[in-house]
C-alpha cells in the first residue's frame, strides 16, 4: 500500500513540483495539499495520513506548534519538516516534540525519498545539510563534552547498543544480533540515555556520530531525480 502524504505549504510552485515528482511513483501518494494553515489541523486529523510533509514557516500559525498539536492527536503520524533555512532552536524543538525528519527545501528529490522511507521505517532522518553545523548547539553548551566524557562510563554492552540503535536497528533487532532478550536491550538503552543525558533518538544519533560510534551520513545527490529510487 502506498504511503499517504499530506503537504502543508503556502508556496504553490513548490507544491506543484512535489505533486509532479510523486506522480511518477506508486509507493507514495499525495492525498491532500493544505494551503490555509488555519484549517490545517482539522483537515489533517480528518485525513489521518501516514506522513505530513510541512513547511515550518507558515502564515498565521507557528509551524512547530501545529506539529506538536498533531503529534498529541495523531501519535503515529510521521512529520517531516521542510525549511528554507536552518537554525539551532527549531531543530532542537522539532526533535523534542517528536518530529520524524528535518531537511532543507533545497534538498534533492533523492534525499526527500530517503527521508520518507526512513521515517516510515520508524527512524529519525536528519539531512546532513541540516545537522552538520548544528550538533554542538543541539546538544547545548558543554553537552557534547559531557557526552564524550560520559561514554567512558558506559559498559561495553551499553556502548554496543548505542551504536546499533543509532544505526537504525530496533530493540528487537539489536537483541537478536546480541543474542539477548528485548527487555535487556531496553534496559541498557534506558541506562545509556540516562548516563548521557539524552531525551530522544535524534540526540542519541548525534552523540553517536560526534563520538565516532557511527559514521556521519554522506552527501546525497541534489536537484532533479536522475533515476528511480
Amino acid at each position: 500500500m502506498a504511503c499517504r502524504i499530506v503537504i502543508v505549504d503556502d508556496h504553490a510552485l513548490f507544491r506543484e513540483a512535489l505533486r509532479a515528482l510523486f506522480a511518477l511513483r506508486n509507493d507514495f501518494t499525495i492525498v491532500a495539499e493544505v494551503v490555509d494553515s488555519k484549517a490545517a489541523f482539522g483537515e489533517i486529523v480528518r485525513l489521518a495520513p501516514d506522513v505530513l510533509l510541512m513547511d515550518i514557516a507558515l502564515a498565521h500559525i507557528d509551524g512547530l506548534a501545529l506539529a506538536e498539536a498533531l503529534k498529541r492527536r495523531l501519535p503515529r503520524l510521521c512529520i517531516v519538516v521542510l525549511t528554507a533555512s536552518a537554525t539551532d532552536h527549531w531543530l532542537r524543538d522539532a526533535l523534542s516534540i517528536g518530529v520524524s525528519g528535518c531537511l532543507l527545501k533545497d534538498a534533492s528529490y533523492d534525499e526527500l525519498v530517503l527521508a520518507l522511507r526512513s521515517v516510515m521505517d520508524g527512524k529519525t532522518y536528519l539531512s546532513p545539510s541540516v545537522s552538520g553545523g548544528l550538533v554542538n548547539d543541539l546538544l547545548h553548551p558543554g553537552r557534547q563534552q559531557r557526552a564524550g566524557s560520559a561514554l567512558g562510563l558506559l559498559t561495553e554492552r551499553e556502548r554496543r547498543i548505542l551504536q546499533l540503535v543509532a544505526e537504525g536497528l530496533s530493540n528487537r533487532a539489536a537483541a537478536e544480533l546480541l543474542t539477548v532478550s528485548t527487555k535487556t536491550v531496553e534496559k541498557h538503552r534506558a541506562n545509556l540515555m540516562r548516563k548521557l543525558g539524552l531525551r530522544n533518538f535524534g540526540e542519541l544519533m548525534m552523540v553517536a556520530v560526534e563520538t565516532g560510534l557511527v559514521e556521519k551520513p554522506g552527501n546525497v545527490l541534489r536537484l532533479v531525480p536522475s533515476r528511480a529510487v
